[in-house]
């Protein structure tokens, strides 16, 4: 039976896959002309696709009694139809997804005089990351980068905040990765994998400065699945100061984030409250259960030196309460100096931002001026971290 998206084979019908030739390059359709037609890394390729996980000459495409068909030719890294490996040949239909080692194109017919297209909003690139994202937590496809975090007075390096990128083709960025994530269902285990990726990374960094690690909401849902990671985290990595990072829009339940508190405390991990400001959750609640960390959201930093006196003395008397909780208070998205300067005099302890750092890889940070000094257990207050 012919598959219901398949079409027939016809005379006038020709062929394209539809997909990105490189990594920065937009969606295109690309007409299949001259058979047999080879699709490789060579310059005598019919489609010359410049990956180096793609070999010389990777696969060979073949148009029999109007049916398109697929064959590897013994390549490295292999081809894929709808994510299974190809084993000799195969008939591809309208609607497959092929996909040469890392590249991924979805195959088309046209009627009638071939052209080719840029695609801009091209439905590749949704069907690239799903058959993707598979390979990706297989392989542990993920790359760290650390953004740091520093003392407002000093502005020197006091942490870093772990953060995760792609290291599959179409699923470079968070919001890719946990777009298909979340079509999946899978965002608590792409979170797992990009905080324990975080911390082994962040080995290689010049000093044992305390490491801030993220989670997702959704994982909150599960807090038996979250416990247990965390503590396979601990276990793995015994002696890494470290930070865990929740949602201020994930605190909903008092009692949750008493029991996650306890448990953090027995793993020696600290706690912070992200993006205050951004959801629902007030002081008087949050000092029910408080946090070693209150991270104020970017949207109530940005700007803040063209701001008006009523928004001045809101953050100052918002800061000079976290204070008095015994919470460290953190100003996210600081850009300019005239941002830093200002959050200086509002009472902030630490800040971070593109003013003090770009996210990047962990030897990108091996020359900063860091505080070398400061325990592997850090405490509520600035004292405490630099006693």
């Amino acid at each position: 039976m012919t598959p219901p998206h398949s079409l027939s084979p016809t005379t006038d019908a020709t062929w394209s896959l539809t997909g990105q030739l490189g990594a920065s390059q937009a969606a295109r359709s690309v007409m299949l002309v001259g058979f047999p037609f080879v699709i490789g890394r060579g310059g005598s390729a019919s489609l010359t696709l410049s990956s180096p996980t793609v070999s010389t000459h990777h696969a060979e495409l073949r148009l029999e009694c109007g049916r398109l068909v697929i064959s590897d030719l013994g390549s490295t890294n292999g081809t894929f139809v709808n994510g299974v490996r190809l084993r000799g040949e195969a008939t591809l239909n309208s609607g497959d997804l092929l996909q040469i080692a890392e590249a991924v194109f979805r195959v088309g017919v046209q009627h009638g005089e071939p052209h080719a297209k840029t695609i801009p909003d091209d439905l590749t690139d949704q069907a690239l990351a799903l058959i993707q994202f598979d390979k990706m937590i297989a392989e542990r496809s993920v790359v760290a980068h650390y953004q740091p975090i520093v003392e407002m007075a000093t502005k020197w390096v006091a942490g870093f905040e772990a953060l995760g990128r792609g290291g599959c083709f179409g699923l470079r960025t968070p919001d890719a990765m946990f777009s298909a994530a979340a079509a999946l269902d899978l965002e608590s285990e792409l979170s797992q994998l990009l905080r324990q990726e975080g911390v082994r990374g962040a080995c290689e960094l010049p000093a044992n400065l305390p490491v801030f690690v993220n989670t997702h909401p959704a994982e909150l849902r599960t807090p038996d699945l979250l416990e247990a990671s965390l503590r396979e985290l601990r276990s793995e990595f015994p002696n890494a100061p470290l930070v865990l990072e929740i949602h201020e829009a994930a605190v909903t339940s008092v009692r949750q984030m008493r029991e996650l508190r306890s448990l953090l405390d027995y793993l020696d991990i600290k706690l912070a409250y992200d993006d205050f400001g951004a959801g629902q959750a007030r002081l008087a609640e949050i000092g029910d259960a408080p946090p070693d960390f209150l991270k104020f959201d970017i949207q109530l930093i940005r700007g803040i030196d063209l701001a008006s006196d009523e928004r001045l003395r809101m953050l100052r008397g918002m800061v000079r309460m976290t204070s008095d909780l015994g919470i460290v208070s953190l100003a996210e998205g600081i850009e300019t100096q005239a941002e830093h300067g200002v959050c200086r005099k509002l009472g902030f302890a630490y800040g971070q931002g593109y003013f003090y750092g770009r996210p990047a890889m962990a030897s990108t940070f091996a020359s900063a001026p860091m505080r070398r000094n400061c325990p592997a257990t850090i405490g509520p207050t600035l004292g405490d971290m630099y006693s």
